[in-house]
């Protein structure tokens, strides 16, 4: 009898994900996979963090350090699109990907579920919330 071994949820995050844990005191990553029960890999896209390491270099410099320690968590996958801002290339992906993002920024909600990719976001200041189906 083979044994079928399931592929990882993808789920990329945006950089305020990262800052979730520290605010609310909500560990994000285990909060994601009780909400989905799968497997999950969570994905960095090197121009999120790149925008984190900015500001830890620049402002809120102790809360995006430890936002940067959180994100070594995920897989960093470099992606290209230097004229693109992060969010332009956070949809791009997700659409090619039809992968789920996690972020709280309510213009890239809209614009995810726009092109019917599934959102996950902190609803209430204290759960984890997903707006849409993952096939």
């Amino acid at each position: 009898m083979a044994s079928s071994i399931k592929k990882p949820c993808k789920i990329i995050l945006d950089s305020n994900a990262f800052f979730v844990p520290l605010k609310f005191k909500l560990d994000i990553f285990q909060g994601i996979k009780q909400l989905l029960q799968c497997n999950v890999e969570f994905i960095l896209l090197s121009p999120i963090k790149q925008e984190l390491e900015i500001l830890a270099n620049v402002k809120e410099h102790k809360q995006a350090h430890f936002a940067l320690k959180l994100a070594e968590k995920c897989k960093v996958v470099i992606v290209e699109g230097h004229k693109e801002n992060t969010d332009d290339i956070i949809v791009r992906v997700a659409k090619k990907w039809n992968t789920p993002v996690f972020t709280n920024d309510r213009e890239l909600k809209r614009r995810l579920r726009d092109i019917s990719v599934p959102v996950i976001y902190l609803r209430q200041k204290s759960r984890l919330y997903i707006d849409g189906l993952i096939s």
